[in-house]
């Protein structure tokens, strides 16, 4: 079992800025990969950023160039710092790892507004 603990989202103006982590109960080295998806209303979930145990990283392409995804292994966290942020990055954000099975966090509200 791992806990996971979502805390940053809130309410920004376009193209301003947020980081979003996630709290872990277990070493991130005991998990193959740690990630971030999110899910708009009426939308499926659909993945923002990923990050492997050994540091590897991939992007959806709406993200590209924006998102960050990074990992404290001594804090047991791992962050999704978002730049440049559009109305259509409004969406629940969820945290996800990936072991044997697929475990995920309650989500964290974002909202892209003027």
């Amino acid at each position: 079992q791992v806990q996971l603990v979502e805390s940053g989202g809130g309410l920004v103006q376009p193209g301003g800025s947020l980081r979003l982590s996630c709290a872990t109960s277990l070493s991130l080295f005991s998990i193959s990969a740690m990630a971030w998806y999110r899910q708009a209303p009426g939308n499926r979930r659909e993945l923002v950023a990923r990050i492997s145990s050994g540091g590897n990283t991939n992007y959806a392409d709406s993200v590209k160039g924006r998102f960050t995804i990074s990992r404290d292994n001594a804090k047991k966290t791992v962050y999704l710092q978002m730049n440049s942020l559009k109305p259509e990055d409004t969406a629940v954000y969820y945290c996800n790892a990936h072991l044997r099975d697929d475990y995920w966090g309650k989500g964290t509200q974002v909202t892209v507004s003027s």
